[in-house]
């Protein structure tokens, strides 16, 4: 039933995806959305997956390829990782990802992040990160950021991407409207460098406040919907003369 609803909603809506390349000429950036044992790694949390999951393997995998390429050239990346204060939880989840635990640390494959120079990590308390940028005196660690670099081509992966990625790609593009984030010209979400988490209908409903959260599908209409706010999906990214496909 699952994969024929989804082979329904998939020729309804479909997506066009792309092959992207980004030239090396270009001021590209790199954002990993909640790269984060407590999305990511078996039975590390509340909102950990149960089981290993081939989606969230691969976004794990083409996330670090593509980290290991910016990295290598120096240029700038972020990296958001989801921290909740204990007394500030995210309705309506159970409680995850709290400061000071491992569950809002970057998986395994990705704690080398933590020691490159061209690397920004921030910890943010909310689906958004751009929202999760602001500072206390006003100013937005994500926008200082694509303004000290002169981004042009913003490149984000990362999960959940129908709840974090979308939120954030939605929030970015509306301030790249407003002319908050010049010199932005393109933001594009890689397909496979995403992924979200399977709560299948069968257990929702089981379960008290818990929306049914069927994988396969969500992350289509995550990327769906990021594509309908202006974002280019890509199926592919190339990087001078590496490629990720």
């Amino acid at each position: 039933m699952v994969l024929q609803t989804l082979d329904i909603v998939k020729n309804e809506i479909p997506i066009e995806e792309e092959s992207v390349v980004i030239s090396e000429d270009t001021n590209a950036g790199l954002v990993l959305v909640d790269i984060i044992n407590g999305f990511c790694t078996v039975g590390a949390g509340n909102l950990a997956p149960r089981e290993a999951s081939r989606q969230i393997s691969q976004m794990i995998d083409e996330s670090a390829k593509l980290a290991r390429v910016f990295c290598d050239n120096k240029w700038p990346v972020l990296a958001f990782l989801d921290s909740h204060h204990p007394d500030r939880l995210e309705h309506p989840y159970p409680p995850h990802c709290i400061s000071g635990t491992d569950e809002s640390n970057l998986v395994p494959a990705l704690r080398w992040l933590e020691k490159e120079p061209n690397v920004i990590i921030r910890r943010k308390d909310c689906y958004d990160g751009y929202i999760g940028s602001f500072q206390e005196d006003g100013s937005n660690v994500f926008v200082d950021w694509v303004k000290k670099n002169n981004i042009q081509v913003l490149l984000v992966v990362g999960i959940c991407t129908d709840i974090c990625v979308l939120d954030f790609v939605c929030s970015t593009l509306s301030a790249k409207t407003r002319g908050l984030l010049t010199p932005l010209e393109e933001v594009v979400v890689y397909s496979r460098g995403c992924a979200t988490f399977d709560f299948p209908a069968s257990m929702a409903k089981n379960a008290k406040d818990v929306l049914a959260h069927p994988q396969e599908l969500m992350h289509h209409v995550g990327l769906y919907m990021a594509k309908g706010r202006g974002a280019k999906i890509a199926r592919e990214v190339s990087i001078g003369a590496v490629k990720n496909a």
